[in-house]
């Protein structure tokens, strides 16, 4: 069975709790999951893991069979790896459109191009039928 995503006897530790022990997580393309578990079960720990937010003490990651250490969110980007997140994390002094381009922000030069920005923010508001 070929798995586009693997998550392989993963261990994570925090001072004074094992959060993740010895997971294993395999996903099929095209396949829907769900986490279930307890408040403090580990599951946000675990794909906080694959996002590339934490790094695990003992286990391994392959994405298309492949082996990767996702090191950080944009390594997991590049991967194709997004992560929508329990609870809002924006940067509050940003507007609507910095916040959903960050940190793939159209630029000219060194500065943000803001109507580049704008363009793509509804081009995907169109795409998915949001309106922002």
């Amino acid at each position: 069975m070929a798995y586009i995503i693997e998550m392989l006897n993963i261990t994570k530790d925090f001072p004074g709790i094992r959060a993740n022990d010895d997971v294993t997580l395999q996903v099929e393309k095209g396949s829907i999951h769900a986490l279930l578990g307890e408040n403090g079960a580990g599951k946000s720990t675990l794909m906080s893991i694959l996002f590339g937010l934490y790094q695990p003490e003992g286990g391994m990651i392959r994405i298309r069979g492949e082996e990767v250490k996702v090191s950080d969110p944009n390594v997991a980007n590049e991967l194709g790896i997004g992560m929508v997140h329990q609870h809002f994390k924006l940067v509050h002094n940003f507007t609507v459109t910095e916040n959903i381009v960050l940190g793939l922000e159209p630029r000219k030069g060194l500065v943000l191009d803001i109507p580049a920005a704008s363009k793509k923010v509804t081009e995907l508001s169109k795409l998915y039928g949001l309106d922002v």
